[in-house]
């Protein structure tokens, strides 16, 4: 899970610091790309903080959403191409999506061994699954009690899970219908 975080939250974060700072409009585009990809495994995760069965699906679906928004873009992948491989930036995020491909591949792989939990299994593997989902909501329960005074439960999150999905599947149809037919595989302005 550890290894997970660091290839998929924490260094691109580095990443997108280091590239805003660098100035280089590509990276940051392939960044903001990636992050609205991977804000679905949050989705999935808040589902899952109150076991609701579509969490598990999305956990297999959004590593390999976020790693098709690595490679998909035609202009992305040549100008990271034109870029002078022996420079610093460049070079780590071609590093960072070589190991976030195999890192994702493997997490998706793994996840496929959740889906009997669709079924509302009680078994250890299926609680297993739902241990960083309640870390997760142990830590915003904290955090939203030291800003708010308020208690957040697996309610709450689930039901902010949801709202967010409704979007995330809103703002996907939006692009599958109407942005790629008319941009195709350019990320353009994003």
């Amino acid at each position: 899970m550890r290894l997970g975080v660091l290839f998929a939250v924490a260094l691109p974060l580095v990443l997108l610091i280091w590239a805003a700072r660098q100035r280089e409009p590509a990276l940051l585009r392939l960044l903001s790309l990636y992050w609205k990809a991977a804000s679905l495994m949050l989705i999935a995760l808040l589902l899952l903080v109150d076991s609701r069965p579509i969490g598990y699906p999305l956990l297999v679906i959004a590593p390999l959403l976020s790693l098709a928004t690595l490679w998909f873009w035609v202009d992305l992948n040549e100008e990271l191409a034109d870029m002078p491989p022996w420079r610093a930036l460049p070079l780590t995020v071609r590093i960072w999506r070589w190991s976030l491909t195999l890192v994702s591949l493997l997490t998706s792989g793994f996840a496929l061994t959740a889906l009997p939990c669709l079924r509302g299994a009680a078994s250890v593997a299926c609680r297993g699954w739902l241990e960083a989902p309640q870390m997760l909501n142990a830590s915003l329960d904290r955090v939203f009690d030291f800003i708010f005074g308020a208690n957040w439960t697996p309610a709450v999150a689930a039901f902010v899970g949801y709202v967010a999905l409704v979007a995330y599947v809103v703002g996907l149809l939006q692009w599958l219908l109407v942005r790629l037919p008319r941009q195709g595989r350019v990320a353009g302005g994003f």
